[in-house]
């Protein structure tokens, strides 16, 4: 009877120990809500810093007059319409894909992520990201104004008229194995900066 007593008492514990994770979550995901909720109402000025928050979309016609920080948060969707003047992270979050009415004034990192494709139209300000990505193709006449990573990720092929304004890093990756830095500025004319094959 005692042994019944303790073994109910632990499996309340248990309840309650995942009921209080549960509510700490969803209390989370309020405050994060509210705060971008109120962001917007402050004229979305400066950044907006979501890392590692419950969130996992945002308002549609959203504008960032800063940077928008989204690492390791659960974000799985952009909304449309999204600007932001400044950087986008979205390093090692849950998201697929990019919508293609995005504009990022700054950078793009999105790093470690399960987005295989980019929308045609995307520009970029400043360095893109992909690295650890499972990219294995760039859009047509691609052009970013930074550098371009790509080690670690699953390119197998860049376009002949792709602009890099910086460096293309191709660490550990198909082309890195197949061809020299040497051959690779004759093959792609547009990178400006160096092309980086090896640590």
């Amino acid at each position: 009877m005692i042994k019944l007593k303790q073994l109910l008492k632990e499996d309340d514990r248990v309840l309650i120990t995942r009921r209080s994770a549960e509510e700490r979550e969803k209390n989370y995901l309020i405050a994060t809500q509210k705060k971008i909720q109120q962001y917007i109402k402050n004229g979305s000025e400066g950044d907006l810093s979501l890392n590692s928050t419950p969130i996992t979309s945002l308002p549609d016609n959203l504008t960032v007059r800063g940077n928008l920080y989204l690492r390791k948060s659960k974000i799985t969707s952009l909304p449309n319409n999204l600007t932001v003047e400044g950087d986008l992270n979205l390093s090692d979050t849950p998201i697929t894909s990019l919508p293609s009415n995005l504009t990022v004034g700054g950078g793009i990192n999105i790093a470690y992520t399960e987005i295989s494709e980019l929308p045609k139209d995307l520009k970029v300000g400043a360095v893109m990201n992909l690295s650890g990505t499972k990219i294995t193709q760039l859009p047509d006449g691609f052009i970013v104004n930074g550098d371009l990573m790509l080690s670690f990720s699953e390119i197998k092929s860049l376009p002949a008229n792709l602009k890099v304004n910086r460096n293309l890093y191709l660490n550990n990756t198909i082309l890195s194995q197949k061809y020299t830095a040497e051959e690779l500025k004759k093959m792609f004319p547009g990178v400006k900066g160096k092309i980086v094959v090896g640590f």
